[in-house]
């Protein structure tokens, strides 16, 4: 049951950004930004319940009205619960990260990964995207770095009631493919370990990036291959670092990521290689990833991924990004997509 396959080509788009991450993002904005993408030949849309507490789904819902269902691939998440719309956004409670989203909707939201929820939530969100249906959905967050030591807790709960009811919507045909969509490996690990309710595919976000990559490639990436489940590498630019911002996992850089980041640009302008291609092309480089979506909030950003995507980098460039350990060893590069 490869995503892979599900997928109309390697580039798509995650749509964090419209749910005002970091700023507040002008509605026009918004939707010009989903409309380039669609002209620059982007048919995969990703999203969430959770960014912008719906506001995501609705701008891109409102921006893909125009266009055919059976044109595009779609995906949204489940374990963000909304819950109601509030007068006071102070009173919000979006839990740990939720600053990301402090222009998004009023909306309180909880966490629960049951069955019940589980069909809430894409009821919703059906409604949300004005669609009839969902070809694939992740659950969300279901990692450490949302629920620290209590995370393997929160996995059970997804295990018996999420995964259960994912898989089951997959098999009547009601989804094509589900997963888990995260920022870390381990949740990704741990399923593949499972004797039930395999996944598809996992959405995993910042962890097959130039700048962290090391546990992906050496234990995740070669399990899924073996077990036929492909890779989505959502955050491509680790926050933004790789693509002229300044944030590195959701916050401001540290300084030792920013000079890393340096070294990167000097080799990058030795060899006339644009980072966000290098970024990019890497990602996508390794045979388990079937696709990377970057976010973007600007129209001209997706003509730069696009350009990205298409670049040419030589050899070199490559080679010398190993000579001075700033990927790993092992790690398939875009000039071969193959060890050297």
């Amino acid at each position: 049951m490869s995503i892979k396959d599900k997928l109309p080509g390697k580039l798509g788009f995650g749509t964090a950004p419209l749910g005002n991450m970091f700023r507040n993002i002008p509605e026009e904005e918004a939707l010009a930004t989903v409309d380039a993408a669609w002209e620059h030949g982007v048919r995969y849309f990703d999203t969430a319940p959770f960014y912008g507490a719906g506001l995501a789904e609705i701008r891109l819902a409102s921006a893909l009205g125009k266009r055919r269902r059976d044109d595009y691939v779609l995906s949204t998440k489940v374990g963000r619960v909304i819950l109601d719309e509030l007068e006071d956004p102070a009173t919000r409670d979006l839990g740990e990260k939720g600053g990301l989203f402090e222009f998004g909707r009023p909306n309180k939201m909880i966490n629960d990964y049951s069955a019940d929820a589980t069909l809430r939530s894409i009821e919703d969100s059906l409604k949300r995207l004005n669609t009839d249906r969902l070809d694939i959905v992740w659950v969300h967050d279901i990692a450490q770095d949302f629920y620290g030591d209590e995370w393997l807790a929160q996995f059970e709960i997804a295990r018996t009631g999420a995964f259960r009811v994912l898989s089951r919507l997959r098999d009547e045909g009601v989804i094509k493919a589900w997963g888990l969509g995260v920022n870390r490996v381990e949740p990704c690990e741990l399923t593949l370990d499972l004797n039930e309710a395999q996944p598809d595919g996992f959405l995993l976000a910042g962890r097959y990036t130039l700048l962290d990559h090391e546990r992906a490639l050496q234990r995740l990436m070669p399990a899924a291959a073996k077990a036929g489940v492909d890779i989505v590498v959502g955050g491509p630019y680790s926050s933004g670092i790789l693509a002229g911002g300044s944030h590195f996992e959701y916050q401001k850089a540290p300084a030792e990521i920013i000079a890393r980041v340096e070294r990167i640009k000097a080799i990058a302008n030795r060899h006339h290689v644009s980072i966000k291609a290098a970024a990019l092309q890497f990602s996508l480089a390794n045979p388990a990833v079937a696709a990377v979506i970057p976010g973007a909030s600007r129209p001209e950003r997706i003509a730069e991924d696009a350009q990205a995507l298409n670049a040419a980098i030589p050899a070199a460039f490559w080679q010398e990004i190993r000579q001075e350990k700033l990927v790993a060893a092992d790690a398939p590069v875009p000039a071969t997509g193959e060890k050297e």
